[in-house]
Parts: C-alpha cells; sequence; structure tokens
C-alpha cells in the first residue's frame, strides 16, 4: 500500500536523521537559514556542485549520501532558479520535486523552505501541497513487491520554515484541495468492476461527512424526469445506472449557485459501435469529469468555501447486449429536444445533455462548467498538454483562463461559432449525435450548448489530460486529478468576502 504521509510544520533546525533536503538559488546562492545549517559540511557541498556541473537551475538537483559533518543519512540541495521568477505554481513543483528526491524507503525527511530573500508563508504552503500531490501512490491492489519498490509504511515530512505557525494556518486550505485532488485521482485510478456507477454514487455519498447535501436518482426517478439520453446509453449495461447531485451552502442564503456538471462513464465500450481492443482498458477512465466535480466538491467543503455550490454527475456504463442502444435510434431528451443516434461511442454528450438540462432548470445557476473526456478529437488537436475550452461567456472564459495560469493546469479556447451548427443537423430528429470527422470536439460542444439555454456555460473537454499523461514533478499517477486546483482557485475569485 502507498505509505501514510504525516506532514508537519516547524523552525528551522538541523535534523538528527533522515534525509535533508535544502533549495538553492540558480549560482548555487542559499537562503540565511540553509548557510547557517551547512557550516558543519565545510565546503562539501560547493565541491560536490562543482564535480557534478550543478548551478541550481530550476528543479536540478544534487544528491550527496552520508554527508561528512551531518547526522542525516542524504542531504539533497534542489535548484530553485532565479527567485524573483517564481510564482505559486512553481512552488507547488519544487515542493513536488523535493518529495520526489525522497527515497522510497525513507521514513523520515525534512526540508527545509529557505531561499535568498526569504519565502513567504504562503509560499511556504504551495510547497507543501506539492509535497503532498506527489506523494500519491495508487498500489492498493499489488500484493506482492518486486526488489526496489518497497515502500516505509509511514514517512514523517517537516517542512522547516520561518513562520512555521503561519505556514500551518495556509496550509489548510492547500491540504482541502489536496485531499480533493486525491479523491479524484482514486476514483479515476479504480478498476470499473470496482467503481460501476450505482458504487460511484455511493462514494459521492460520503460527501455528507463534510456537509454537502447529497441526492442520488435511481433510474426510476430519472425516467420519470424524462432523461432518456442518459438512460439510452446505460441501457446495455447490467449496471444500473445514476445521477448524483451534490451541494454546498456555503454562501449567502440568497446567493445563486455556480454549478459543476460531470461526465461519469464509469466504463466505456463503444457500445454497438464498439471500440477497438488496443487501449480499451483506459476507458475506466471515461468518468474523470465526474470524479473531478466530487474531488471539488470535496474540496470546497472541506475548506468551508463561501460560494453556495451544486455538483452534478451523470454515472452510467457503456456496454454491449441485446438491450444497448443502436446507430439510427432517436431519443428524446428531458428538455424535449430529440438525437439521432449516429454512433454508440459518442455516448458522454448524450448523458451531459440531460444533466446540463435539468441544473439549469432547476437549480438556475449563475453559471455551469460540465468536464468531459469527450473526444478523442481534442487529443489530436491540443495533445495532452492543455485542455479545451469552450464558453458562451467572454468574463467567464477570462476567469477560468486566469485560474489555468495560475495553478498550470491549462486551457485553450475553442470556437463556438455557428458555421458548426450544419455539421449536426439530421434528416429524423432535431439534431444527430456526431458531426463528422472534421471538428470533432467542437461539433461535440455544439450539442452541448443546445442544452444550456442563456445560462453562461463552459464546457472543459479534458480527454488528453485526465489519464496516461506523462509524469510531472506533481503527479506520477496514471488518473491526474485534473481540474480540482483549477476550478478551485476559480472559484476563490468568486468567493463572497
Amino acid at each position: 500500500m502507498a505509505a501514510e504521509l504525516k506532514l508537519e510544520f516547524a523552525p528551522v533546525a538541523l535534523p538528527s536523521t533522515g534525509v535533508l533536503v535544502l533549495f538553492c538559488e540558480q549560482g548555487l546562492k542559499f537562503g540565511s537559514a540553509t548557510r547557517t545549517l551547512l557550516k558543519a559540511t565545510g565546503e562539501l557541498v560547493t565541491r560536490a556542485a562543482a564535480a557534478d556541473r550543478f548551478e541550481g537551475k530550476n528543479g536540478s538537483a544534487l544528491d550527496l549520501i552520508a554527508p561528512a559533518g551531518l547526522g542525516v543519512s542524504r542531504l539533497v540541495v534542489i535548484g530553485a532558479g532565479k527567485v524573483r521568477d517564481l510564482k505559486s505554481r512553481d512552488f507547488v513543483k519544487l515542493g513536488g520535486v523535493a518529495m520526489g528526491k525522497i527515497p522510497a524507503l525513507a521514513a523520515q525527511a525534512t526540508i527545509v523552505a529557505d531561499l535568498p530573500g526569504a519565502i513567504r508563508p504562503d509560499r511556504v504552503a504551495d510547497m507543501a501541497l506539492g509535497v503532498q500531490l506527489r506523494a500519491y501512490a495508487f498500489d492498493r491492489y499489488k500484493t506482492k513487491r518486486k526488489e526496489g519498490e518497497e515502500r516505509a509504511k509511514e514517512v514523517k515530512i517537516t517542512i522547516a520554515c520561518a513562520g512555521a505557525g503561519t505556514a500551518r494556518k495556509a496550509y489548510a486550505s492547500r491540504a482541502a484541495v489536496a485531499r480533493g485532488v486525491v479523491l479524484t485521482r482514486d476514483l479515476v485510478n479504480e478498476p470499473a468492476n470496482v467503481l460501476f456507477p450505482v458504487e460511484f454514487a455511493r462514494r459521492a455519498g460520503e460527501l455528507k461527512k463534510l456537509g454537502v447535501t447529497v441526492e442520488i436518482f435511481d433510474v426510476a426517478a430519472m425516467k420519470k424526469l424524462g432523461m432518456n439520453a442518459l438512460l439510452g446509453v446505460g441501457q446495455g449495461s447490467q449496471h444500473d445506472s445514476r445521477m448524483v447531485i451534490m451541494r454546498w451552502n456555503g454562501g449567502k442564503r440568497d446567493d445563486k449557485p455556480v454549478a459543476f456538471i460531470g461526465k461519469g462513464v464509469c466504463f466505456d465500450t463503444g457500445g454497438v459501435s464498439i471500440k477497438p481492443a488496443a487501449g480499451m482498458e483506459d476507458m475506466k477512465g471515461d468518468m474523470a469529469g465526474a470524479a473531478c466535480v466530487v474531488g471539488l466538491l470535496h474540496t470546497l467543503a472541506a475548506r468551508k468555501a463561501k460560494v453556495n455550490a451544486v455538483g452534478a454527475v451523470g454515472l452510467v456504463e457503456n456496454a454491449v447486449d441485446g438491450r444497448a442502444q443502436r446507430p439510427g435510434d432517436i431519443v428524446t431528451t428531458m428538455s424535449g429536444q430529440t438525437i439521432e443516434i449516429i454512433n454508440t461511442d459518442a455516448e458522454g454528450r448524450l448523458v451531459l445533455a440531460d444533466v446540463l438540462h435539468y441544473v439549469n432548470k432547476r437549480f438556475k445557476p449563475k453559471f455551469m462548467v460540465d468536464l468531459a473526456t469527450l473526444t478523442g478529437a481534442i487529443l489530436v488537436a491540443l495533445g495532452q498538454e492543455m485542455a479545451a475550452l469552450f464558453c458562451n461567456d467572454e468574463h467567464l472564459a477570462k476567469l477560468i483562463e486566469t485560474a489555468s495560469e495560475q495553478t498550470d493546469e491549462l486551457v485553450w479556447r475553442m470556437p463556438l461559432h455557428e458555421r458548426y451548427d450544419a455539421n449536426i443537423q439530421s434528416r429524423f430528429a432535431d439534431m444527430k449525435n456526431v458531426g463528422g470527422r472534421w471538428g470533432g470536439g467542437i461539433n461535440a460542444a455544439k450539442i452541448l450548448q443546445k442544452f444550456v439555454d442563456d445560462c453562461k456555460w463552459a464546457h472543459l473537454d479534458i480527454c488528453g489530460v485526465a489519464f496516461g499523461v506523462k509524469d510531472t514533478e506533481i503527479c506520477k499517477s496514471w488518473g491526474t486529478g485534473w481540474g480540482v486546483r483549477l476550478l478551485d482557485k476559480f472559484i476563490q475569485s468568486l468567493e463572497v468576502k
């Protein structure tokens, strides 16, 4: 199992055991507290840096085992680059780099958060967030470990800094974010035989412990609402579909809520339009949008965000049996609009169509943001570096883009031009669920737009960033938890002061 991480803050002092992690500015420049700690080593670090051509560039590291003059088992010096250029997101990354340099079997480590010019307590808290995110591992199903894979059962990390008490207070909200990201990663990483719609709904229901109001809608309740688009996707599965509505009321009583909607396809075979076998195992992650919404609501409740928020997830399994939806079928959505099914593998937009309409009509939110691993076309367009942002309101788009830059969970604005409407016109229904080979991500967004009416709305297509991306300083997990930090930062700009 992954090690249990115990994180604490303390004044700067030289530890007598464990791993010691220090930081330096480019040019091997140390903060005053760090220089004091290094007096015991004499010129050891300077000589080792020269031998290894270590200059302190951002993210680089110098590793010394059993350094003379110190009682610690290992000394790691991490470069921070030019301190004046560092932003909040950079300190998060530095924390991740530091955690990554601590050996898996180490049970204790001290990270000294000190650089020339000192580090503000909130930046120390950012660093601690990076430590927490980098420490995550999903290995609960491993019963045996190969040599070199062993881990300490418990790891104690001390963040040594000036103003430890202030940094600890600043970290409280970031700890809530970390827990939200971890919950999201756990959900995305779970296999589909464990996390099917009913079980996903049960886990979302655990948010009640944090003061979140949770409603779970079964098939009968959704039939009564007329959610035939969502139900049509799941009708070929042995696992019944669910919709979960989560509400956090931390704002003023009369304030309209902000709403977040997630696609929750717990496994996607493609249905009758079945996917190729190669890579289909990744489709356990086709519920990453819903996972993000659950993780976000956890974060908001845990940090007692001063906002009214609604989270809604449509949970289905797109499977194949004699009852499965067919190409050529026509479904009537909750809104009354009809959709011709051309490709049963374009199912996420059908799920979201009903949930978007429901949330908009029931809660009349200030705005809606949906997240979905919606199209492979976006992966082709943007790769795995950015998510696609579609938005019908300039101010809303700007707020999301700003939060994106602050958290480094990047988005790129895509068009919603009316010219694309022709692509989804159907001969037999109000629209069809695909628009041809070209502009697939845009065509899917245009379908969703038909179910938001005049509500301010943003759609995030996260197909390229939700799972299976290259490792980063703060994530070595298959499921990334993408979106929780971005949307929490976005909400911070809206909170009641």
